[in-house]
């Protein structure tokens, strides 16, 4: 039936054209965008976890940052440490020339004290951020043995947990300027002159080749290698740390990849897919509007009826 007021035609056509115009601006916009998923009223269940996961990435930069300068406050440790092992080594070497009778006392007890002066220094120039593992002072308030480096943020059941790595100063430090607990300042007793002494403090200028003297000397010489052990030992587990550190950064760039890369899946558009769909969509747009041009004719074909 022929009809001036209601074009059934022209409403199939329009209706068509608008559905295509509607699926044409949501491809303009993945194109645009890159994205399949660029707010929650396209996939919010999808957005929603992109959103998610993008922070948690976020929060992955910011420990990979903290493992970076906790990487860095150990590996200045770590330098000091076998600086320190050296120093300590030639310190021991004057000792053991100075077992020989007959040497001049007093000169190798200047280079000795030269070497730790030179000790000294290397403790307390280890500073990395304000940090120094080194050289302590036990006394302060706010001082804590157990350092940790921030080393992981993951989330669990929407739980956040953030992962670190520990380093316990007690058995790293060199000098503590509160209780001489250090390897380096710790204090000893000579069994025959009952004297104090320790790696920094140690004077043989006034020993002589006395029986009783040379067993002090011979103790010095023990007390100086028991600090390079340990000193070894301290140097081991800063580098164990220092390697786990470099590990766990490694690990975190590649987590946060990974995590990029599932967000990808999750949200960006097939540019391929798209263009095509663009193409075939331009298409239907310019049929769809020749349909609706064709079907609004029909109006005016009734016109003749009537001329």
């Amino acid at each position: 039936m022929a009809s001036i007021m209601t074009n059934a035609s022209a409403m199939t056509a329009l209706q068509s054209l608008n559905s295509t115009n509607k699926q044409l601006s949501i491809t303009q916009g993945r194109i645009s965008t890159g994205y399949r998923v660029a707010a929650a009223e396209d996939n919010a269940a999808y957005w929603s976890i992109a959103t998610t996961m993008r922070s948690d990435n976020d929060a992955l930069s910011t420990v990979k940052d903290a493992l970076g300068l906790g990487a860095a406050t150990i590996d200045v440790a770590y330098t000091g440490m076998n600086n320190a092992i050296d120093v300590t080594k030639e310190i021991k070497d004057k000792l053991v020339a100075a077992r020989q009778p007959g040497v001049d006392r007093t000169k190798v007890q200047s280079e000795i004290k030269e070497l730790q002066n030179q000790l000294k220094s290397v403790a307390d120039s280890s500073v990395f951020s304000g940090e120094n593992w080194l050289s302590v002072d036990s006394s302060q308030a706010n001082y804590n043995p157990n350092k940790s480096i921030v080393a992981s943020f993951s989330r669990t059941g929407g739980q956040v947990s953030i992962g670190t790595i520990s380093v316990d100063l007690t058995s790293t430090k060199l000098i503590d300027s509160n209780d001489q607990s250090g390897i380096l300042d710790s204090q000893d007793t000579t069994a025959n002159g009952n004297v104090n002494y320790s790696i920094l403090s140690l004077d043989i200028s006034g020993l002589t080749d006395t029986n009783n003297d040379l067993q002090d000397l011979q103790q010095m010489i023990s007390s100086v290698d028991d600090g390079i052990g340990k000193m070894t030992t301290a140097a081991s587990s800063l580098g164990a740390v220092k390697q786990r550190t470099s590990m766990q950064k490694d690990f975190v760039s590649s987590l946060m990849n990974a995590i990029t890369t599932g967000i990808g899946t999750l949200v960006d558009a097939d540019m391929n897919e798209e263009s095509t769909k663009l193409q075939a969509l331009q298409v239907q747009q310019q049929l769809g509007i020749q349909s609706l041009s064709i079907a609004n004719q029909n109006s005016q074909q009734i016109l003749s009826l009537f001329k």
